[in-house]
């Protein structure tokens, strides 16, 4: 009797299966060769669905050469860079929980991460030193697609956008050491802003956008706070799915030897 009550429910849960798969929600999720859609067969036709229609295996070449996937030669860098960045965003909005961008409160919500915060140091060392480890990873990353010529035909357009995703990590790097609106940042920000103001034409005009004002003031934290939080955020992750869109049309992480 139990056998009997076991292949019934299997049967129920096969048919509601069967239901869910060929039902229109399903339908419209699902693209065409998904192995979750009802009557899919393994046929190469459908296994180059799977591979076309998958935004995950999409980003991999169809090929990918020999040397090209060596620990040796890639190093794994591009992959650490973007790990990284995810780490710096899930420990960064953590830390927005617990900090308010103005003159009264930065610098002590910083101290009540360390001391009143559950987990708040380990959280905030964390994106502290990953943001660190992203400067450097970056950097290693584009030195060695230079040594190893991976800037050359047909890969011009995406050195470029490599560089530009290093400014933007720098950028990103140094508008967050000002947060903590300690000594530290008010005269980074300050170096900074007076560097910026000797760019020709429009020095004046660049440091008074960074400022927020003619001097370094409470607009300044919150401009900065916006920049490090949204803005620089957003261009990258602009700049990262268009880098990693031309590795793979590009023929993947292997350049020219």
């Amino acid at each position: 009797m139990a056998d009997g009550l076991r292949g019934r429910a299997i049967e129920k849960a096969r048919e509601l299966n069967d239901r869910l798969r060929g039902s229109q929600v399903m339908e419209s999720i699902l693209r065409p060769g998904s192995p979750f859609k009802k009557g899919y067969a393994d046929t190469p036709r459908n296994r180059s669905y799977v591979v076309m229609n998958n935004v995950l295996y999409h980003l991999h070449p169809v090929k990918v050469k020999r040397h090209g996937v060596k620990l040796s030669y890639t190093l794994c860098l591009g992959g650490l860079s973007f790990f990284l960045f995810i780490l710096l965003t899930i420990t960064g909005i953590f830390l927005m929980f617990y900090y308010t961008p103005t003159e009264n409160r930065a610098y002590v919500d910083i101290q009540a991460l360390s001391t009143s915060v559950a987990f708040g140091s380990l959280v905030r060392n964390m994106h502290r030193w990953g943001a660190h480890l992203m400067v450097l990873s970056v950097f290693l990353h584009m030195s060695r697609v230079f040594y190893h010529g991976a800037y050359k035909p047909p890969r011009e357009f995406n050195w470029v956008v490599g560089v530009v995703l290093l400014l933007l990590t720098l950028l990103l790097s140094f508008s967050g050491y000002l947060l903590p609106w300690d000594q530290l940042a008010y005269w980074a920000v300050t170096v900074g802003s007076n560097m910026a103001g000797f760019v020709p034409v429009m020095g004046a005009q660049v440091k008074f956008l960074l400022l927020a004002s003619v001097e370094v003031s409470a607009a300044t934290l919150l401009r900065f706070y916006v920049l490090h939080v949204l803005f620089f955020p957003f261009v990258i992750v602009i700049f990262m799915a268009v880098h990693f869109w031309r590795v793979r049309k590009d023929g993947g992480v292997s350049g020219p030897l």
